[in-house]
């Protein structure tokens, strides 16, 4: 079951979100902690910190992802796949600032609180863009070359 659960490939929805919550949580760390780093030591302004370590979270999240939460790739072509991997980064990063932005300066939250939020909504929205779009089964892919 471990080996299943860590190691196997697989096509179960349940165990990608498992991976994914996994591997996001490593991305999430990298994130979180760029962002304390920038805003506190370097007091760097907290949204550009917040731009800055969403990017270095995103860039962890596409090896984790490729490598082990899904087996299956919609494109052969690497180079389409990580741009439609970042592009989908890209819309995060907006959904990231707009609700940091609006949970600190609107509703008053830490910065740290606003980012909480944001970090379960961009969740959200990355896994099933993902999911859908890039790390499916590709069925034209699949037909022999002489197919019609």
């Amino acid at each position: 079951m471990i080996i299943k659960i860590f190691k196997a490939p697989t096509d179960s929805v349940y165990i990608q979100i498992f991976r994914y919550i996994l591997s996001g949580s490593v991305a999430c760390a990298v994130d979180y902690s760029t962002l304390v780093t920038l805003t506190q030591v370097f007091k760097l302004y907290y949204l550009t910190s917040a731009a800055i370590a969403f990017m270095l979270g995103a860039a962890v999240s596409y090896v984790l992802n490729i490598t082990w939460v899904f087996d299956q790739r919609a494109f052969s072509d690497r180079r389409m796949e990580a741009l439609l991997f970042f592009s989908i980064g890209i819309a995060g990063l907006f959904l990231n600032h707009y609700c940091i932005q609006f949970f600190t300066e609107a509703v008053k939250l830490h910065y740290l609180g606003s980012k909480v939020i944001s970090t379960i909504a961009v969740f959200t929205v990355n896994f099933t863009a993902r999911k859908f779009l890039l790390f499916r089964q590709n069925d034209a892919e699949e037909l022999p070359d002489n197919a019609s």
